[in-house]
C-alpha cells in the first residue's frame, strides 16, 4: 500500500490495531475488532468512523448555487442555506460520474462531498464548465471527516458541548475546544448520526475527544467493513456497484435525486429519454430464503436457468442474520417475486424485497 494516501488519523488506527484495506486510492481501516461487533455498536449504541477519504470541494462566487444546480441532477432550489442534499454528477449519456452530498452555504457558496476516487474528476468537470467569477477549489487534503453514528450520537456530541438539535440533512457551524467544526446531520448507516468536518490539523484533537466521550455510551471505532454492511441493510447505493458510468439513475432507482422539472443539468436529455422508455434493468433488493450470501458479480437466473441480472452488492446482514444484497434485474422482478442467484455451484433462492432491509432511524427525534 506504499502508493496509497492515508488519513490524518492513520496513526490512531494503527494504535487501535486496525486492519487496513484499499478504498478509492486510500489505505483506510476495514475493521478494528470485528465487522459484526462494530455494526451492532452503530445499530444499538454509537460508532465512530474515519471517512476522511471522502472528498471535499468548494464552489464560490456570484451565482455559485445556480451554477452547481445547472450541473448536478438534484434541485438546489428546493433547499435553503444550512441544508444538504443528495445529488448525482452525470455524464452527457446519463451515466453516473459520482454521487455526492451538496451543502448549501449561501447563494454564492456550495460545499461538495464527493467519493474518494471521483473527487478529482468531479472537480475537473466543474472547473471546465465554470463561468468567469466562479471558483472551484479541491480541498480534499485540507479537511478530515469523522462520522458519529448511532442512537447515542446526540448524547456523545452533547458531552463535548456540541449542540446537535437540528434536522436530518441540515448542518451547522460549531466549535469544540476552540476547534471550528461543521456538524452535518448526515451519514451512510441508516441510524441517527452526524458527520464532523474539521481542518486536517485538528483531526487528532477531535478524534481523541470523541473516543474519550464515547466510552460511557458503548462506542466502538468502526471500519469501512461495517460501513458497508450498514449501508447495504439500508439499500443505499455505492458508486462503482449500484451507480456507475454504465448504470444510470433511472436503472439504479435514483430518479428521486433528479430534478426532472429543472431546465438543464448534465445528462438531462439522456435521462429524460431513459425515463420515457423505461429501464431494461432495475436495481432491486434481494434477501436470502436460506443461508446463502450473495456477492458482487454473481449471476441472477430465472427458474429455467436463464441469466436475468447480476448482483451488485451483497453481504451477511448482522441484524437479520441472513444474506442480503442489491442486484440489477430485469424489470419484471418486482418486490414479492423470487430470483435465483448462482452461488458457487448452486442456484440459491432469493426474494426480491422493498428496501430498506432494516427500518431507518435517520429522521428519529
Amino acid at each position: 500500500m506504499a502508493d496509497l494516501k492515508t488519513s490524518p488519523l492513520h496513526e490512531r488506527h494503527v494504535a487501535l490495531g486496525a486492519k487496513f484495506a484499499e478504498f478509492g486510492g486510500w489505505s483506510m481501516p476495514l475493521q478494528y475488532s470485528s465487522i459484526v461487533a462494530e455494526h451492532k455498536a452503530v445499530r444499538d449504541a454509537v460508532g465512530i468512523f474515519d471517512v476522511s477519504h471522502l472528498g471535499n470541494a468548494r464552489v464560490t462566487g456570484p451565482g455559485a448555487r445556480d451554477f452547481v444546480n445547472a450541473c448536478f441532477t438534484n434541485d438546489l432550489g428546493k433547499i435553503g442555506p444550512g441544508q444538504a442534499q443528495y445529488t448525482l454528477c452525470c455524464a452527457e449519456d446519463g451515466g453516473v460520474v459520482d454521487d455526492l452530498i451538496q451543502y448549501l452555504v449561501s447563494d454564492d457558496e456550495v460545499i461538495l462531498i464527493p467519493n474518494a476516487a471521483n473527487t478529482t474528476e468531479v472537480v475537473r468537470r466543474l472547473e471546465e464548465a465554470a463561468p468567469e467569477g466562479i471558483t472551484v477549489t479541491n480541498e480534499h487534503d485540507d479537511y478530515a471527516i469523522i462520522a458519529v453514528q448511532g442512537p447515542h450520537s446526540d448524547e456523545l456530541l452533547e458531552k463535548l458541548g456540541v449542540v446537535a438539535d437540528f434536522d436530518y440533512m441540515q448542518f451547522r457551524e460549531a466549535t469544540f475546544d476552540g476547534v471550528p467544526l461543521t456538524v452535518c446531520r448526515t451519514g451512510y448507516t441508516g441510524e441517527r448520526g452526524y458527520e464532523l468536518v474539521c481542518r486536517t490539523e485538528d483531526a487528532l484533537t477531535v478524534w481523541d475527544a470523541v473516543v474519550a466521550a464515547g466510552e460511557e455510551f458503548g462506542m466502538l471505532p468502526c471500519g469501512l467493513g461495517a460501513r458497508d454492511t450498514l449501508r447495504t441493510e439500508m439499500g443505499y447505493p455505492l458508486h462503482g456497484h449500484e451507480l456507475s458510468l454504465e448504470i444510470n439513475p433511472v436503472e439504479a432507482g435514483a430518479g428521486w435525486a433528479v430534478g426532472w422539472s429543472k431546465p438543464t443539468f448534465w445528462g438531462a436529455d439522456a435521462l429524460r429519454a431513459a425515463k420515457e422508455t423505461g429501464p431494461a434493468r432495475r436495481s432491486r433488493a434481494i434477501k436470502s430464503s436460506g443461508r446463502a450470501i450473495p456477492r458482487p458479480g454473481m449471476e441472477c437466473v430465472d427458474a429455467d436457468g436463464n441469466v436475468v441480472g447480476t448482483v451488485t452488492s451483497g453481504t451477511f446482514s448482522p441484524t437479520l442474520q441472513v444474506g442480503i444484497g442489491l442486484a440489477l434485474l430485469a424489470p419484471e422482478y418486482t418486490p414479492g417475486t423470487q430470483v435465483g442467484v448462482q452461488v458457487r455451484r448452486n442456484v440459491e433462492q432469493f426474494e426480491v424485497v422493498k428496501p430498506p432491509f432494516v427500518q431507518t432511524q435517520v429522521r428519529s427525534a
